[in-house]
C-alpha cells in the first residue's frame, strides 16, 4: 500500500489507561492464568531465540482463540506495552525474541503456537494458515493430495511457523517457489491516531466487526472454494521461477529487503499482529532424484549454475552447498538431531527443544552454566556408530565443495546426460547419483547445520568468543561467489561455516571467532567485504537485532506501525514511542550495520 507520512514526535508514550498489575489481571481472564506466564523460568524459552534474544519481559501471553488474540492486543494497547508477536521463536537473528534494555514501555510477548487451525480453499490449491500452523503441519495435510507447501526442507524440521516465514520473506530453498511471500491476510495495525484496528485483505467475506471477522473465521463460517478473482494480487511468488534465470542481472535474485516483496504481512517482520495469511499450495513432484556433486573448483559450479539456469527446459527442485567445514560440523555435532529425526521424524522437534529449554534454565539455577544440555547432548552423540553414507563421506575426503542437486521429472535425464558431459571435462570433479537412503540423509546433513554451530559454540566455550552469522545474497551474474578471507581476518576464526542455497546465490556464512575477538568488529571488516562485491543482507533471516535496517526496509517498518508499539528495535531502529530518537535518551541503538 502507499506509505504513509512520517509520524509526528512525541516526548512521551502516552499515559496508560490500565496499570500493569491490572494488565496481568485481565489478560488472565481473556487466556485463562496458565497461559499468562512470569518469572524468568517460565518465560525463558520464550524470551531466548536459537542464538540471540534474552530480554525482560512483563508477562508471555499465550492466547488459545483469534478472539483471544484480538482482547489480548485490545488490553496491551490500554495499558500502553510494547507489543511482541512471536509464533515458533525459529528465527537466527533474534526477530521475535526481547532486546536486553533499551525500552521505554513493558513488554508483552505473545506467542502464538496454540492457534492452529488450518483450512483448505480452492479444493487445496491454496490454504488459510493461523499464526500457529507449522510448516510440518501444512506438509502433512497436505500430502494426501498430492500437493506441497511453499517449503518443506529445513524449516519444517524445527518446526517454523508459516506464518513466521511469511513476515520475513523467509525461505527458498525452492528454486521454482522462491521466498514466502503473500498479498493476502488480515491483521491488527496501530495507525497514526493510535487506533487499534483490524485488516481484513485476505479477499473473503467475513463480515464487518472485528468480533464477527474473527468468529466467522474460527467457526468456519466462509466460501472455501470459487473466490473472487483479484487480478494484480498474488498468494506466491509466481514470478521468482523466472526472475531467478536471469543470470546476467547484477542484482541478487532475493533477499530481505527487496521492495518487490515488501507488502503488508508479507516482510513485516512483526510490525503489525498477524491472525491469518493465505497462501498457493504447490502440486508434490512425483519422481524425483538427488545428484550429489563434489569438486576442488569452485568455478566449476558457478559454470554449472550458469547453464542450467539459462538453458535447462525444466528448473532443479533446489540445489543446496556445502563447504567441506560445513560438512564436518554437522556430521559431527549436529549428528544427534540428525539420529533424532530419522528415527522420531520432524513432528517431535520442537517438544524436543522445549524440553532441552527447560532443562537449561534448571541447570542454570543450580549453577551448572548455560549449556549443560549441549555438553551432554554432545557426549552421547560422540559414543554413536556413523551415521552418514559412505559414497558421502568419500566424496567429503576428495572434494572441497558440495552440491546437492535435487530435479524432478523431465530434468532428471536432462540432468543426467548434462553431467556426464560436464564431468568429462574437469578432473578435479565427480558426481554420483544418490539411493534413497543418501538423498534423505545429504539432505539432511545440510539442515543440521546451524543447530551444530550453536552446538560447537556450547561445546567450546572456553576457545570461541561468539557466532558470527551471516545470511547474504550475491549478485545473479557473481562468478568468484566463494568467500576468501583475507589471512588477518582468517586468524580470528576457529571454525568456519558455508552453506547455502546456491542456484539463487543465498549463502550462509558463519564464523566461529577465536576467544578474546571483538566480534562486532570482525563482523564490520566482513560486511566492508561483502559490501564491495555487492551483495545485499540478509538474505532470508530478516534483520532481527543483528542488522541494521535499510531505509527502504524502516520506511517500510514506520508506514506499518507510527506509533512503534510493535517490536521495536527490530533491526536496530529506534525502541522508542513514535520512533522518538535515541540520541536524546540516556541509552543509545545497539552498534552495527
Amino acid at each position: 500500500g502507499r506509505r504513509r507520512a512520517r509520524p509526528r514526535m512525541t516526548a512521551m508514550p502516552p499515559a496508560a489507561a490500565l496499570a500493569p498489575s491490572d494488565l496481568l489481571a485481565r489478560l488472565k481472564e481473556i487466556v485463562g492464568g496458565g497461559h499468562v506466564l512470569t518469572g524468568d523460568a517460565s518465560t525463558r524459552r520464550y524470551r531466548s531465540g536459537f542464538r540471540y534474544g534474552g530480554g525482560d519481559v512483563l508477562a508471555v501471553v499465550r492466547p488459545g482463540s483469534l478472539t483471544q488474540l484480538w482482547h489480548t492486543l485490545k488490553a496491551c494497547h490500554a495499558a500502553g506495552t510494547i507489543i511482541l508477536c512471536q509464533a515458533a521463536n525459529t528465527g537466527l537473528t533474534g526477530g521475535s525474541t526481547p532486546m536486553e534494555g533499551g525500552y521505554d514501555r513493558p513488554v508483552v510477548l505473545i506467542n502464538m503456537l496454540r492457534l492452529k487451525q488450518l483450512d483448505l480453499l480452492q479444493r487445496g490449491e491454496q490454504v488459510l494458515a493461523q499464526p500457529g500452523v507449522t510448516l510440518e503441519q501444512l506438509e502433512r495435510r497436505l500430502k494426501p493430495l498430492g500437493r506441497e507447501p511453499h517449503s518443506v526442507i529445513g524449516s519444517s524440521c524445527i518446526g517454523a511457523s508459516v506464518t513466521g516465514g511469511i513476515c520475513n520473506n523467509s525461505g527458498g530453498s525452492l528454486i521454482r517457489r522462491g521466498p514466502a511471500f503473500t498479498q493476502f491476510s488480515l491483521f491488527a495495525c496501530i495507525d497514526e491516531d493510535g487506533q487499534l484496528r483490524l485488516v481484513n485483505h485476505l479477499g473473503m467475506a467475513l463480515g464487518d466487526d472485528p468480533e464477527q471477522i474473527l468468529a466467522n473465521l474460527e467457526s468456519g463460517r466462509f466460501a472455501r472454494d470459487d473466490l473472487p478473482a483479484e487480478p494484480g494480487r498474488m498468494a506466491s511468488d509466481r514470478e521468482y521461477s523466472q526472475h531467478v534465470r536471469d543470470i546476467d542481472s547484477s542484482e541478487p535474485a532475493r533477499y530481505n529487503a527487496d521492495p518487490r516483496r515488501l507488502y503488508e504481512a508479507s516482510g513485516s517482520a512483526g510490525k503489525i499482529a498477524v491472525f491469518a495469511v493465505r497462501l498457493d499450495t504447490f502440486a508434490a513432484d512425483t519422481d524425483t532424484r538427488v545428484f550429489y556433486i563434489g569438486t576442488n573448483q569452485p568455478r566449476d559450479l558457478a559454470d554449472l549454475r550458469r547453464h542450467m539456469l539459462a538453458r535447462f527446459a525444466s528448473l532443479p527442485v533446489a540445489a543446496e552447498y556445502m563447504h567441506r567445514s560445513a560438512y564436518d560440523l554437522s556430521r559431527t555435532y549436529g549428528k544427534d538431531l540428525f539420529v533424532y529425526i530419522r528415527k522420531l521424524g520432524t513432528a517431535r522437534v520442537p517438544l524436543a527443544f522445549a524440553l532441552k529449554s527447560r532443562f537449561d534454565a534448571l541447570a542454570e539455577r543450580c549453577g551448572l552454566g548455560r549449556n549443560l544440555a549441549d555438553r551432554l547432548l554432545q557426549r552421547l552423540a560422540n559414543r554413536m556408530p556413523e551415521h552418514l553414507p559412505a559414497r558421502m563421506n568419500a566424496f567429503r575426503d576428495r572434494y572441497a565443495h558440495h552440491l546437492l542437486l535435487k530435479v524432478s521429472d523431465a530434468g532428471i535425464e536432462e540432468t543426467r546426460a548434462y553431467l556426464q558431459t560436464f564431468m568429462a571435462e574437469r578432473p578435479e570433479a565427480g558426481f554420483f547419483e544418490c539411493n534413497e537412503e543418501e538423498a534423505g540423509a545429504a539432505f539432511l546433513n545440510r539442515f543440521a547445520v546451524g543447530n551444530a554451530t550453536n552446538r560447537y559454540r556450547a561445546v567450546h566455550a572456553d576457545t570461541v568468543e561468539d557466532v558470527v552469522a551471516l545470511d547474504i545474497a550475491l549478485p545473479r551474474n557473481a562468478l568468484d561467489w566463494f568467500e576468501i578471507l583475507p589471512p588477518e581476518l582468517a586468524a580470528q576464526v576457529e571454525q568456519p561455516m558455508y552453506c547455502g542455497h546456491f542456484f539463487c546465490h543465498v549463502m550462509h556464512q558463519e564464523y566461529l571467532v577465536k576467544k578474546g575477538v571483538d566480534c562486532a568488529q570482525f563482523k564490520e571488516r566482513v560486511l566492508a567485504l561483502l559490501d564491495a562485491r555487492g551483495a545485499k543482507y540478509p538474505a532470508e533471516h530478516n534483520v532481527g537485532h543483528i542488522y541494521r535496517a535499510d531505509p527502504v526496509l524502516e520506511g517500510f517498518y514506520r508506514s506499518l506501525d507510527p506509533t512503534n508499539t510493535f517490536n521495536p528495535g527490530i533491526g536496530q531502529t529506534s525502541t522508542r514511542h513514535r520512533w522518538r530518537a535515541v540520541c536524546c535518551d540516556e541509552h543509545r541503538e545497539p552498534p552495527g550495520r
